[in-house]
């Protein structure tokens, strides 16, 4: 049995090798996907920092948000790019280890800045009056840490798990690293680790998905109750976020569920495309969505964007928007 195992330090990356035909063509796309998402996030972190009438909770959990899509995307993006141009399809197992890390802690981070963010919209909408006493800017900083901190344990418990098991085959139906890319590979029982991962990920997923569909239901009951324009423009919000998160969640689903589904043999390219999903397009549509659309956060870049002489000082950004106290009551009005 010993004999059977893989004694090679290097995994095959079959995603790339499907890729390796168009390799140019995909690394000018992940270049340019890679610098908007970095670009735009970049700013949007800049102006919430830097402009104190965006110091309150909605702006910080924004900006937590687009911070998580830029690490997201750089453990992908980066090293994508340069295998495309090199023509590498290989990854060692200790970058494979550190890359699954990665992958697991934007993914996990990524369900729970959704959950935090429909949270204090919750609060904000069904508790008006009580909503700065609680959600302040203090708590929510407390919430980002130790969903970070509840995660990294999470994480690196099942990747030791996984770290101890030997492997019998080196290649990975995918263009990066995940925890069950490398159970699936393993000559002994993995039993522990696939238990772990699945028990702790359906929990993760129980307690996020609970939480954000009561808040936005709840929202939702609520604006029945307001006026047509208010409900129109609640219902167009629900809407977009919702849409932002179930894309995200499709993606997520199907990287957990698809080495459980062994019966089923699903060509690489599907494998690629659903897996990437995740990790693409929500640090993409974020800072879109959730700064680009959001009233202060586009004024406050239009006025650092004129005192760089980069936009016409004649208008004003902040002329036709509401205050920021009330536009956190009208998220992306």
């Amino acid at each position: 049995m010993e004999n059977a195992f893989n004694i090679s330090n290097n995994l095959v990356l079959l995603g790339l090798v499907e890729m390796e035909g168009l390799k140019y063509l995909y690394c000018a796309l992940s270049i340019v996907l890679y610098l908007f998402i970095v670009f735009l996030s970049i700013i949007i972190v800049f102006v919430v920092f830097s402009d104190t009438r965006l110091h309150e909770p909605m702006y910080i959990l924004i900006s937590n948000l687009v911070l998580n899509g830029i690490f997201g995307s750089s453990t992908f993006f980066p090293k994508l790019i340069v295998d495309l141009i090199t023509s590498s399809t290989t990854i060692t197992h200790g970058n494979c280890m550190v890359q699954a890390l990665c992958v697991a802690l934007f993914s996990l981070l990524e369900l729970c800045a959704f959950t935090i963010m429909a949270y204090d919209r919750y609060l904000a909408v069904c508790h008006p009056l009580r909503y700065v006493v609680l959600l302040t800017n203090e708590k929510v900083i407390k919430l980002i840490i130790g969903s970070f901190i509840v995660t990294f344990i999470l994480v690196v418990i099942g990747l030791i798990l996984t770290w101890r098991l030997p492997l019998c085959g080196d290649s990975i139906n995918n263009v990066f690293c995940d925890n069950m890319s490398l159970v699936v590979l393993s000559c002994v029982d993995s039993s522990v680790s696939r238990l772990f991962s699945a028990s702790g990920t359906i929990l993760y997923l129980c307690v996020t998905i609970i939480v954000t569909i009561l808040s936005y239901l709840q929202i939702f009951v609520v604006c029945l109750k307001a006026s047509r324009e208010s409900r129109q423009k609640a219902v167009h919000t629900l809407v977009t976020h919702l849409l932002n998160f179930s894309i995200y969640l499709v993606g997520f689903l199907f990287v957990f569920i698809r080495y459980r589904l062994g019966s089923i043999d699903l060509p690489i390219v599907i494998h690629v495309f659903l897996s990437v999903t995740p990790i693409i397009v929500p640090p993409l549509f974020n800072p879109l969505i959730y700064g680009v659309r959001t009233h202060a956060i586009k004024a406050s870049v239009i006025h650092y964007l004129q005192k760089m002489d980069m936009w016409p000082k004649w208008s004003n950004p902040w002329k036709h928007s509401a205050p920021v106290s009330v536009i956190s009551d009208n998220w992306n009005q």
